[in-house]
């Protein structure tokens, strides 16, 4: 167990004992305030708990006050290189900025930003990502991307901060290489106590992307190491929230909604499973009730599979058994499945 510090955003906690919080970012255009307030909302909506906007241009930086007034979760403004756009964003309200101290600038520079930061309290996330990293460290590792690289990196900007007295510190140390970024945070867990922001950059579309994030830091949250996730595809941030949770849920680390549990289905499955489990999952997509639902194919194997199950069904010939924790409470037929499924969720 990787037990950090304690660093607020706003009104959330990440690190010590505080759960681990899902995050996305905005694909909206930030300047476009009613675009990317309607975006925060829905992502809230999805379980959202931290969001992150890019900040382009001055413009960006100074929507981020319009954005804030019409949200409810913490914002992260994601800055490169210009260290007016850090200020202005802070001095904009942003909860947290995302930097990479060594590409701000001067020392003078990165000062300034760390002036500003510390005048609202609110923390800097260091960012390092596979795609950026400094030329220095890439040649001494001959020109490729390797944990170690990644873990230098993070550590000479984490420095450039601290010898400013800075340490309201959240660190990411981001690759498109599964392997790599599972190394890079267990290296780095060893050696510093700031919360660790998790991820597999660049992970790609949904159908490799989920894949990759679920390795990655499910291999990582198993051991303990991290304090908010963001899983990054590409397309709709909807997607990553779900899958975010889902990783959580998965783990036992975090309950929200209903866990939807079903088996793949064989010859004896005499129902239409999938269908059941499409009509299922949507009629439970927005239900906030911490439970779990099994929708099992064939009544031999699906009360005893399933008893862990909150409540279920078991599908047999034209027929359909309920249970719940693994004691049938009902047999209906086939077309009824659903109706009577969800009129005895209603009664947990």
């Amino acid at each position: 167990m990787h037990r950090t510090k304690v660093v607020k955003i706003a009104h959330k906690k990440i690190g010590g004992a505080n759960p681990v919080l899902v995050q996305s970012m905005c694909n909206t255009d930030t300047r476009d305030v009613k675009a990317t307030v309607r975006q925060i909302k829905q992502l809230e909506k999805m379980g959202c708990e931290i969001i992150r906007v890019a900040v382009l241009d001055m413009k960006a930086a100074r929507a981020i006050k319009k954005i804030k007034k019409q949200i409810s979760i913490p914002l992260v403004a994601d800055i490169h290189f210009d260290y007016n756009l850090a200020i202005e964003s802070v001095n904009q309200g942003a909860d947290k900025i995302r930097i990479n101290p060594g590409n701000i600038g001067s020392s003078d520079k990165l000062k300034k930003v760390v002036e500003a930061c510390q005048k609202k309290k609110i923390p800097i996330r260091v960012g390092v990502n596979s795609g950026s990293l400094e030329q220095s460290i890439l040649k001494k590792y001959k020109m490729k991307v390797t944990p170690k690289g990644l873990v230098k990196s993070a550590l000479k900007n984490i420095r450039l901060l601290e010898n400013m007295n800075f340490k309201n510190i959240v660190v990411s140390l981001k690759s498109t290489n599964v392997v790599h970024t599972i190394e890079a945070y267990q290296m780095i867990a060893n050696k510093i106590n700031y919360p660790l922001h998790l991820g597999v950059t660049e992970a790609g579309p949904p159908s490799v992307g989920i894949i990759k994030s679920s390795v990655g830091m499910g291999t990582l949250l198993y051991q303990g190491i991290g304090d908010t996730i963001r899983v990054s595809l590409t397309g709709d941030p909807i997607e990553e929230v779900r899958v975010g949770w889902g990783i959580l849920k998965s783990l036992k680390l975090r309950k929200r909604g209903v866990e939807i549990i079903s088996c793949p289905t064989c010859g004896r499955t005499q129902i239409d499973l999938p269908k059941l489990v499409e009509q299922v999952e949507k009629a439970l997509k927005n239900i906030d009730k911490n439970i779990t639902v099994a929708v099992m194919g064939c009544a031999v194997n699906g009360p005893g599979e399933a008893r862990e199950a909150d409540i279920g069904v078991a599908g047999g010939k034209g027929l359909g058994i309920i249970f719940k924790k693994g004691k049938v409470v009902k047999t209906v037929k086939e077309k009824e499945i659903l109706k009577e499924l969800l009129k005895e969720i209603k009664k947990l």
